[in-house]
C-alpha cells in the first residue's frame, strides 16, 4: 500500500522502520535500471535479450564497444567537433565516404549539430527510440568501467580522447548518418563559406571534373545489390532475399552483426552501422529487408540575390532578410599535445540551411549571390523508429507501413516476406520537387548543373520556388510516401543503385520526377549483370530451362564473380590485339601484344581467385571504358540490359585508342614486377596479422556482382581495400518454423587486431564459405561456441 504523506509525517512510524531495520530484516533489492543476457555465437555474434528497450540498448552499446572501442570512441571525437584537440588541425578525419582535415570537420559538426533541436525531434518520436539511445550509451560507459586501460585496444589504449558517451553523442552518431548523402557531401565547403571580401575579385573558372571527382553526387561511392523474390520465383514459395551491401572495410560505417530481442515485441537479427543501436539490414521470423543506395538527391541548392552592398542580406519575395550566424570556438593542439589555441569561425545560415561555395562547380558567393543548401535529413529523429518498425514487422506490408514515417535517409529498401511477397520501395527522405517546379525555378546559366554534377539550383528568392508542402507528409516539403516509387511483386524486384524505372523489366516504373531518378536512362553495370543473372535462371540460358532461385543458387549467383565488362567486349579485344599484336605507345614505347593477346584468349571472364586474364583485363578496361565513343553499339532504352555492348573496332580513332590502351596495360603489369597471367587471387587480397587472404571479386566499372574496391596497382599488388566493397551478405528465406538464413561479414566483426573476430571470416569470404546463422533459442543453445553474459546496472 502507498505510504500517505499524513503516514511519513508521525514520527513514531519512522522509529518503527528505524526498528525494524535494525532487527536486520532483508530488504527488497532496489530493481536494476539495465539488465540484459548477451550470448555469443560462433564468430563473436552477440544474441543480446532484454525486458525492455533501454536495457536492450544497454546490451547493444556494450558488445560494440567490446569489438570497436577505438572506432566508436574516434567517432564521438568526430561528431562532437574535437578532432584538432587531440589529434591537430591538419589531421585526417573522415566524415561520411570523404575525408577532411580535422579543423574543417570540427567547424562544420560545431556548427551544423542543432542538439536543442534533435532532442526536441526525439521527443516527438517513440519512448522506446529514446530508451535505446540512453541505455546505448549507458553499456558503452559500463564497457569502460569494467575494462582497465591496461586491457583495452593497443590502438587506443590510454588515449585521452577514450570518454564516457552520453545520450547526446548518440544523436549526434545518428545525426551524421542521416547527413552522408547531403551537407556530409559539403564538409569542407560549408566550413570555409565566408561573405566575399571588398571589393570582390574575380571568381576562378568553373572545373566541374573535379567537382565530380571529389563529390560525386551523381556516382555516390557507395552502393549495393539488392535482391527479393516472391512465391512465383523461389523454390519453397516462400520470400527470398540477397542483401549485398557495398560499404567501406573502415571506419564506422563498417556493418556489426546482431541478434536483439525483447520477447513479445522484438525479435531481429543482422547488422547495423557502427554507432547505431539497432538492426540495418535484417530479418525476423517472418520478414527480411535489405538496402541500397538510392539515385534520390536528398538536397538542393538555392541561389540566393543579394541585397546591394549588403552580402550578408537577401531578397525573398522582394523584402531583404537577414541571415544569421553561428560562430564557433575550436579547440587546437598541434599534434594533439602542443600549446592549446582557439580556433574562430563563423558561418552564415538561413532557415534553410548553411550557406555553402562551391567554386569547382561555379557557385560562389559574391557581391550579388549566395548560394545555401537545403539538406533533406537534417534533423531526420524518425530514423530510430522506422528500423524499429522493421524489426517488428510480420510482413512486406508492415515494412511498407513502417516506410511511411519518412525516416529512411538515402536508401532504397528491398524485401521478402513468409507469405511470399516482394517489396522494393524508394520511400525515403525526398526534397518535394516535381518535374515541373524544377524547370520552372532553375535559373537558365545552372540548369546545366544537374545532368553534369547532379546539383540541382533553385531560386531562392521566391516563395513559390520552396519545396512544396503535402498535407499528406509527415514532414513539410518532404516528398510524400504515396508520391515515391513502390512496386510489390510475386516473381522479383531488384536494385543494384539505378533508378526505380528497371526494379522489374516486366513492370518498368516511369514518369518518375528528375529529383527522384532517371528513367530510359542506361543502367550500371552491376544492375546489367544482376538482371542478366535473374532472367538467365528465372527464364532459361539457351542450355538449360528457367528454375526458381534457393540460397544456395542465389550464394553462387553472387560469387560466380562472373564478369561482364569481359562478357560484353574482351572478344572484340581480342581481335583488336590478334590483328595488330604490336603498338608503339605515346611514350614511344614498343609493346608485344602477342602474350597479352593469348591471355586474354584463355580468361574465363570471372574476376575469381584463379581467374587468369582478370588482372590484365583490368588494367586494359579501366583505360578503354573512359574513350569517347568506345561502344560499338549504343544504349537503346528497348534494350537496357544488353546495351550498350561491343568495342567500336570500325572507328579508326577508337581503335587506335583501344590499341594504346592495352599496351600500357600490359606494361603496367610488367612494371609491377605482376605476370601478364598472375591469378586474380595472387594480386588482389587482404592481409590480417600477417595472414594474406586472396579476395575474389571486382571494382564497380567492371560489372561483377561482388564487388571489390582495392587500390591502384602496385609491386604489392591490389593488396588492401579502400574503396566500398562486399561487407554485410545475407541470404534469407523462410522455413516451417523461423527463418533461415546464411550471411557473411567479409571485414569480420572487431577492428582490433588482438581479437579472435578480427579476420575470421575474412577468411571464410575468400573461401566462399558461408555462416548459418542460429536464430532460435535451441540454435543459439546448440552453437559449441556460444558464451553468457549477464549484465547488470
Amino acid at each position: 500500500m502507498p505510504i500517505s504523506r499524513s503516514t511519513q509525517a508521525r514520527p513514531w512510524f519512522a522509529l518503527c522502520l528505524a526498528l525494524i531495520a535494525g532487527q536486520g530484516l532483508a530488504q527488497p533489492a532496489p530493481t536494476p535500471r539495465y539488465q540484459v543476457d548477451i550470448q555469443r555465437t560462433a564468430y563473436g555474434i552477440p544474441h543480446i535479450q532484454a525486458g525492455d528497450f533501454a536495457s536492450l540498448g544497454y546490451g547493444v552499446g556494450y558488445s560494440y564497444a567490446q569489438d570497436n572501442l577505438c572506432l566508436l570512441a574516434d567517432q564521438v571525437v568526430t561528431v562532437r567537433g574535437e578532432r584538432s584537440l587531440y589529434f591537430g588541425a591538419q589531421g585526417s578525419a573522415t566524415v561520411g565516404f570523404q575525408q577532411v582535415n580535422n579543423l574543417d570537420s570540427d567547424v562544420f559538426f560545431q556548427a551544423m549539430m542543432d542538439v536543442p533541436a534533435l532532442r526536441r525531434g526525439y521527443a516527438q518520436g517513440s519512448p522506446d527510440a529514446r530508451s535505446l539511445m540512453r541505455g546505448y550509451a549507458a553499456g558503452v560507459n559500463r564497457f569502460l568501467r569494467d575494462t582497465p586501460a591496461a586491457a583495452r585496444p593497443a590502438a587506443c589504449r590510454d588515449a585521452p580522447w577514450v570518454r564516457n558517451i552520453t545520450e547526446v553523442d548518440v544523436m549526434r552518431l545518428l545525426e551524421e548518418k542521416a547527413i552522408q548523402a547531403s551537407a556530409g557531401s559539403f564538409v569542407t565547403a560549408i566550413a570555409r563559406t565566408q561573405p566575399p571580401a571588398a571589393p570582390t575579385g574575380s571568381v576562378p573558372p568553373a572545373d566541374l571534373e573535379a567537382f565530380n571527382r571529389q563529390h560525386r553526387i551523381n556516382d555516390l561511392p557507395i552502393g549495393s545489390n539488392g535482391w527479393a523474390f516472391g512465391a512465383q520465383a523461389s523454390s519453397n514459395g516462400r520470400g527470398l532475399l540477397l542483401g549485398n551491401p557495398h560499404f567501406p572495410w573502415t571506419t564506422t560505417n563498417r556493418f556489426y552483426e546482431m541478434h536483439l530481442t525483447v520477447p513479445g515485441r522484438l525479435d531481429v537479427m543482422g547488422a547495423s552501422l557502427g554507432g547505431m543501436p539497432l538492426v540495418n539490414i535484417g530479418f525476423n521470423r517472418d520478414v527480411a529487408w535489405t538496402h541500397t543506395v538510392s539515385t534520390d538527391k536528398r538536397f538542393t541548392l538555392g541561389v540566393l540575390t543579394l541585397v546591394p552592398g549588403q552580402p550578408t542580406q537577401y531578397l525573398k519575395d522582394g523584402q531583404p532578410q537577414a541571415m544569421t550566424t553561428r560562430t564557433v570556438n575550436v579547440r587546437v593542439r598541434q599534434g594533439g599535445v602542443g600549446p592549446l589555441r582557439i580556433e574562430r569561425r563563423t558561418l552564415h545560415f538561413t532557415p534553410d540551411g548553411p550557406l555553402v561555395n562551391l567554386p569547382q562547380a561555379g557557385l560562389n558567393w559574391t557581391a550579388r549571390t549566395a548560394f545555401v543548401l537545403r539538406d533533406a535529413n537534417r534533423l531526420n529523429t524518425r530514423m530510430v523508429d522506422t528500423w524499429l518498425g522493421f524489426g517488428e514487422a510480420r510482413s512486406t506490408g508492415d515494412i511498407r507501413a513502417a516506410l511511411d514515417l519518412q525516416g529512411i535517409p538515402w536508401v532504397n529498401t528491398i524485401a521478402a516476406d513468409r507469405a511470399g511477397l516482394a517489396l522494393y520501395a524508394d520511400i525515403s527522405t525526398s526534397p518535394n520537387v516535381s518535374a515541373a517546379q524544377q524547370a520552372a525555378c532553375t535559373p537558365a546559366p545552372f540548369a546545366p548543373l544537374f545532368a553534369a554534377a547532379g546539383l540541382a539550383v533553385l531560386d531562392g528568392s521566391r516563395s513559390a520556388c520552396d519545396w512544396a508542402v503535402d498535407p499528406a507528409s509527415r514532414v513539410p516539403g518532404l516528398r510524400a510516401p504515396a508520391r515515391q516509387p513502390v512496386l510489390v511483386r510475386q516473381d522479383y524486384v531488384q536494385n543494384s543503385n539505378d533508378s526505380a524505372w528497371m526494379t522489374n523489366p516486366r513492370a518498368r516504373i516511369e514518369g518518375l520526377d528528375p529529383i527522384v531518378g532517371a528513367t530510359n536512362a542506361p543502367l550500371g553495370m552491376r544492375t546489367r549483370m544482376g538482371l542478366r543473372e535473374i532472367g538467365a535462371r528465372l527464364d532459361g540460358d539457351g542450355t538449360q530451362p528457367g528454375r526458381p532461385f534457393d540460397l544456395a543458387a542465389l550464394q553462387e549467383t553472387l560469387f560466380a564473380d562472373r564478369n561482364l565488362s569481359g562478357l560484353l567486349m574482351a572478344d572484340d579485344a581480342l581481335r583488336l590485339c590478334r590483328d595488330q599484336p604490336a603498338v608503339t605507345l605515346a611514350s614511344g614505347a614498343a609493346v608485344d601484344l602477342g602474350a597479352a593477346c593469348g591471355v586474354l584468349g584463355a580468361w574465363d571472364r570471372r574476376s575469381d581467385l584463379d581467374s587468369v586474364g582478370a588482372v590484365l583485363w583490368r588494367e586494359f578496361w579501366n583505360r578503354a571504358r573512359q574513350i569517347r565513343g568506345v561502344y560499338a553499339v549504343a544504349f537503346s532504352p528497348a534494350d537496357p540490359v544488353g546495351t550498350p555492348r561491343g568495342l567500336n573496332l570500325g572507328d579508326a580513332a577508337v581503335r587506335g585508342q583501344l590499341l594504346q590502351a592495352m599496351g600500357e596495360a600490359a606494361q603496367t603489369l610488367r612494371a609491377n614486377g605482376v605476370a601478364l597471367d598472375a591469378p586474380l587471387g595472387t594480386v588482389q587480397g587482404v592481409t590480417r596479422n600477417g595472414v594474406r587472404f586472396p579476395l575474389h571479386g571486382a571494382p564497380d566499372y567492371e560489372g561483377v556482382l561482388n564487388k571489390i574496391e582495392p587500390p591502384a596497382l602496385s609491386p604489392a599488388g591490389y593488396e588492401g581495400v579502400t574503396g566500398n566493397s562486399s561487407s554485410y551478405i545475407q541470404t534469407v528465406t523462410f522455413g516451417e518454423t523461423g527463418p533461415v538464413a546464411q550471411a557473411l561479414l567479409t571485414y569480420s566483426q572487431s577492428t582490433d587486431p588482438a581479437s579472435a573476430h578480427y579476420a575470421d571470416q575474412t577468411a571464410l569470404f575468400s573461401r566462399k564459405q558461408w555462416v548459418t546463422l542460429p536464430f532460435t533459442p535451441a540454435e543459439i543453445r546448440a552453437d559449441p561456441a556460444t558464451t553468457a553474459l549477464r549484465l547488470e546496472e
